[in-house]
Parts: structure tokens; sequence; C-alpha cells
């Protein structure tokens, strides 16, 4: 059994903390400083994508923002210094829905994120609010079971953000 790279275990989970910090606060500038350039996010069927490269991927979740007020948790996260995955909550609260997935992660020496793939809890279906696992006991595993409150400091950058996007 190999052991952990501890400092690196740190840096992948750092930038993938970030990515979803960039996420919810809609922030192009933290998007850059955590996916490599040519980054691509891999999506299930039917879905959409690949996105290639981290303009795409900002501009996809910045979009979700804009129109359905989403925000991202990370569930859980599993990390040994090579390779990290995170099982996460998108919640759309303008649509008043809410998937849940996982996704992988690929990271370039400097621990930037080249590669993200998504696979989804079951396939999303527009007839339910809520597409998770069936039978899953998300409340008593203590899953968030709405959007919880933004911090109030992401709050106003994601205010400010999307005020930019809005009138480039």
């Amino acid at each position: 059994m190999s052991t952990i790279d501890e400092a690196r275990r740190s840096t992948l989970i750092r930038a993938v903390q970030g990515y979803f910090e960039a996420c919810n606060a809609a922030s192009r500038e933290r998007f850059a400083q955590v996916l490599a350039p040519a980054c691509v996010h891999y999506f299930p069927p039917g879905v959409g994508g690949p996105y290639l490269g981290r303009d795409a991927i900002a501009d996809l979740w910045i979009g979700f923002v804009r129109a359905a007020g989403s925000q991202w948790t990370i569930d859980r996260l599993v990390c040994d210094g090579r390779e990290l995955v995170v099982e996460w909550t998108h919640f759309k609260p303008r649509l008043g829905e809410y998937i849940r997935g996982s996704e992988w992660y690929e990271f370039d020496a400097d621990g930037m994120i080249t590669a993200i793939w998504a696979h989804y809890a079951s396939p999303r279906d527009p007839e339910r609010a809520a597409n998770e696992l069936e039978g899953f006991d998300y409340a008593e595993r203590a899953y968030a079971l709405e959007a919880p409150a933004l911090d109030p400091a992401i709050r106003a950058e994601r205010e400010r953000n999307l005020a930019r996007e809005a009138h480039p």
C-alpha cells in the first residue's frame, strides 16, 4: 500500500472546494484559480456536454445561477492524494427542485482541475422536484434537504458577479 502525500491531498481538496465556491459565487475569477484553461467537464448522456475549457464551464454554471438561483453543496468528499471524488447536491431554488450526483476529478501537476466526470444519482426526470437515489435516507444521513443560506460574503460576491455578467 502506498503512502498518501498529505500536501498533495490538501492541494486537491482545496481545488475542489474552491471550484464549488466558484460555482456558488458565480465567479470567473475563482474558476480561473482552480480550473486549468483546457479543463473538460463530462456529463451523462442527454444532459449536454462535454464542456470544453474553463470559460465554457464557467458559462454553464453562471447561467444556472442566473436562471435557477443554483447552489451546490459537497455532501461527501474522498481523496487519496491522487484521485478525488465528491458526492454533491445541485439545488435550483427558483425551480423548486434539486439533483444529486457525484464527480471524479483529474488534476495537473500544479493541482489545477483538468477534467471532471459527473454521474447523476438517477436519470434527470423533469417530473420530479428531487432527483436522488430511490430509498436512500438523505435526512437520516444529515444531507441538506434545501438550499442552505449562503455565506454573506459569497452572497455579496455572487450579486456583484451576476450584475457584471448582465452588463459586460
